[in-house]
């Protein structure tokens, strides 16, 4: 179960640059950094029914993989939804903001970015096309699990997560991501 910090009640955090910056290090091309700002919120504590969400805007100017589609697709829609999730994850270590991330170091955080945060469930709907260029995106943590390692599995923080986007031009999608964290930093 989630287990947000007693002291925050709520609470948002705009963009901070440099950590934006350091999450979307791994992207090679500087057109695969569609992430332009976030606004990190917490609401209350999750054990009862609060939020740790981000609101965030994008840009794609070009594809990064393929000729212009005219519209936003399920491939945009899962490199941007790492993104917003990584910095999330990011900033909740950088402010110790949820449980198990408030234990985590950034170091520890930027060890296990690429190699041990895989999606184990994507789900996306796309309700009316949207363009694709600038929009909009929100995501939201639903759950946050802890599974100590034992003798038949290893150490697992698991993420059930929430993601919608929408353009001014009326389009919108939204989708349901689940996530497990491989070799957790230990407690």
């Amino acid at each position: 179960m989630t287990q947000l910090l007693d002291d925050v009640e709520h609470s948002a955090y705009p963009t901070d640059e440099e950590l934006l910056h350091r999450v979307l290090t791994p992207y090679r091309a500087k057109q695969c950094e569609y992430l332009k700002s976030v606004k990190v919120t917490v609401d209350g504590d999750l054990r009862d029914g609060g939020r740790l969400g981000a609101e965030c805007t994008f840009e794609i100017p070009e594809s990064c993989y393929i000729d212009d589609t005219g519209h936003f697709n399920s491939v945009e829609f899962n490199i941007c939804f790492n993104q917003m999730a990584y910095y999330l994850m990011a900033k909740a270590v950088k402010e110790q903001l949820v449980e198990p991330f408030s234990r985590w170091t950034l170091d520890e955080f930027w060890t296990r970015q690429l190699a041990d945060v895989f999606i184990t469930d994507f789900k996306s709907s796309f309700r009316r096309a949207m363009r694709g260029r600038r929009f909009k995106g929100e995501i939201e943590i639903v759950d946050i699990a802890e599974w100590d390692g034992n003798d038949l599995r290893d150490a697992l923080v698991m993420l059930r997560t929430k993601a919608h986007y929408s353009d001014e031009h009326g389009g919108e999608c939204h989708g349901e991501v689940t996530a497990a964290i491989t070799n957790p930093p230990e407690n």
